[in-house]
C-alpha cells in the first residue's frame, strides 16, 4: 500500500474517501507536519495502489494495519473521511493495538434512512434484472464508474453497515460534520454520537468534504484533539475522551465557525 510521509512526532493516520488518494488530505497534513508525523495512503484502488482481486471492507483494514507495522507505527490517531472512516471505525471497533484514537470525518457506515426514492431505485433494478434488461443505468455514478474487481468492491463496502458495532469502539472518538453533507447526512453523525460512548461532534460550515470547505477550522479542530489525546495521562481512567466530550458540550448550539475554535 503506498504511503505518503511527512513531518515529525506522534503519529495521524489519514484515510481518504472512495475515489480519493493521498492528495486528498495533502493540505490537513501540510499544516500539522511540525508537530507530527503526518502518514497518508492511497487505499487499494485509488492512486498507486492498485486492486488485484475482490476485496472486503476488513480486507482494507488488514492492510492498513500491515502497513502502520511496515512503518513502526506503535500506536496512532487515524483521522477517515467517508469510505476512510469506515475502515477507522471498523479498527476502532475490533480493537485493533495500532489504533490510539480515532476522527470520523463525515464518515460512512451507518444504515441510512428508508425513503421512497430508494425503494423505488431498488424495484426497479429487480424488475429489470429479472426480465433481463440492461443494467448499465442502475445503481449510482460511483457504481457505474467502475468495473472488475473494484466494482465488486464497491459492493461489498457499501452493503456493510456498522451500526451494531458503535458500542465496541473504546478509544476517543471526535466526529467532525459538514452541516450541509448530503451523502451522509447529519442524522448519521448524531447516531454516531449517539452509538460511541463518551464521543464528542463538532459541525462545521461544510458539506461532505468539510475538511477541505472549512480548512483551517478542520485543522484547528483536530489539531486541538491530537494534543489532548497525546497529552493524556495512561491513568485518566473514566475521563480518557474528556476532550472529545467538552468539544461536543461546548459546541451545543454555537454557530460552526466558533464551535470549530475550540
Amino acid at each position: 500500500m503506498f504511503s505518503y510521509v511527512t513531518g515529525k512526532g506522534e503519529d495521524l493516520v489519514f484515510l481518504h474517501g472512495w475515489g480519493g488518494s493521498t492528495a486528498s488530505f495533502e493540505g490537513v497534513a501540510k499544516r500539522l507536519n511540525g508537530r507530527y508525523r503526518c502518514i497518508l495512503f492511497d487505499l487499494y484502488g485509488f492512486g498507486k495502489t492498485p486492486i488485484e482481486r475482490e476485496m472486503t471492507l476488513d480486507d482494507y483494514a488488514d492492510g492498513v494495519e500491515r502497513a502502520l507495522s511496515d512503518l513502526g507505527v506503535e500506536r496512532a490517531i487515524v483521522v477517515g473521511h467517508s469510505f476512510g472512516g469506515r475502515i477507522a471505525l471498523l479498527l476502532a471497533a475490533r480493537k485493533s493495538p495500532l489504533v490510539r484514537a480515532i476522527v470520523l470525518t463525515d464518515a460512512a457506515g451507518m444504515r441510512p434512512r428508508r425513503s421512497l426514492r430508494k425503494a423505488w431505485r431498488r424495484c426497479k433494478y429487480r424488475w429489470r434484472k429479472r426480465l433481463g434488461l440492461s443494467l448499465d443505468r442502475c445503481g449510482s455514478p460511483d457504481y457505474r464508474a467502475l468495473d472488475g474487481a473494484l466494482r465488486r468492491t464497491f459492493v461489498n463496502v457499501v452493503n456493510r453497515y456498522q451500526d451494531d458495532s458503535l458500542s465496541f469502539v473504546d478509544v476517543p472518538t471526535l466526529i467532525v460534520w459538514g452541516k450541509r453533507d448530503r451523502d451522509t447526512p447529519m442524522y448519521m453523525a448524531r447516531r454516531l454520537r449517539r452509538g460511541i460512548r463518551d464521543s464528542g461532534l463538532v459541525v462545521l460550515d461544510g458539506g461532505h468534504y468539510s475538511y477541505l470547505d472549512s480548512l483551517g477550522q478542520y485543522v484547528a479542530v483536530l489539531g486541538s484533539f491530537a494534543e489532548s489525546v497525546y497529552g493524556m495521562d495512561m491513568d485518566c481512567g473514566a475521563s480518557r475522551c474528556g476532550d472529545a466530550r467538552r468539544m461536543d458540550r461546548d459546541a451545543q448550539g454555537v454557530e460552526p465557525d466558533s464551535a470549530a475554535r475550540i
